[in-house]
């Protein structure tokens, strides 16, 4: 779906099966059909380019209230007002959220977001104290969008076009990495961190973490996050 419509499409969760959504038009229905053989072609109403707005609902988790900019926040949380753009993460998938609880668990210190996407995460630990907070990602328009974010959420960021897998990395009392659990291992072998939290695998899973203790687990709707902390070398 990302291949065939790279400017987006929604997820509907049902009770035995999730259906993708695309808005498109004839040649659009025509790839969705060769590449899936089974697709439902139905026409939208006028208006339908704005229809993709309903699917971004707002979500609270812990004191944060994560939303578009089109819902007005909940009063007595935290707001963070993500613009859902062609950056993954608007705070709705469940590792987002899970990251979202690990981190207000944690000191206000300096923080690190790898891979950063729409700036959610990041956003979230400055709006909550943290800092100085560092997000850095490979993908040129996750920066601009974090850049974006940053600046209706009025919180400072510095914002860094940077390989995670390949560039430095700047020391940070925390990490937090929400990719897939291949690169979440390279990531946590190259940290300097004394705390990392990850996510963006299933539940069952875990990142292996030579050099990191693990503190805890949390799950949510099939998906994990783990919060690490650095182990100590044994004094010589």
């Amino acid at each position: 779906m990302l291949e065939l419509f790279p400017e987006g499409f929604a997820e509907l969760a049902g009770p035995e099966a999730t259906e993708l959504v695309a808005f498109t038009d004839g040649a659009g229905a025509e790839r969705l059909r060769a590449r899936f053989g089974d697709a439902l072609v139905e026409p939208v109403p006028d208006g339908w380019e704005s229809e993709w707005m309903r699917f971004h609902r707002p979500v609270e988790v812990g004191s944060l209230w994560i939303g578009p900019p089109w819902e007005r926040p909940m009063p007595g949380l935290v707001p963070v007002v993500i613009d859902p753009g062609l950056a993954f993460g608007t705070g709705a998938h469940p590792t987002t959220q899970l990251c979202l609880e690990l981190i207000q668990s944690l000191e206000r210190t300096s923080l690190l977001d790898v891979g950063c996407g729409s700036g959610v995460l990041a956003i979230a630990a400055a709006r909550l104290g943290f800092g100085p907070v560092v997000a850095i990602d490979d993908d040129p328009v996750a920066v601009e969008t974090t850049r974006a974010n940053a600046a209706v959420n009025s919180v400072a960021l510095d914002v860094r076009l940077a390989d995670a897998l390949r560039d430095p990395l700047p020391r940070s009392d925390v990490a937090v990495a929400n990719v897939l659990l291949e690169p979440v291992e390279a990531i946590l072998a190259r940290l300097d961190a004394g705390e990392a939290i990850t996510s963006g695998y299933l539940a069952g899973e875990r990142p292996a973490h030579a050099g990191w203790a693990h503190v805890e687990t949390v799950e949510l709707d099939g998906w994990a996050a783990d919060r690490f902390r650095r182990q100590r070398r044994p004094a010589t």
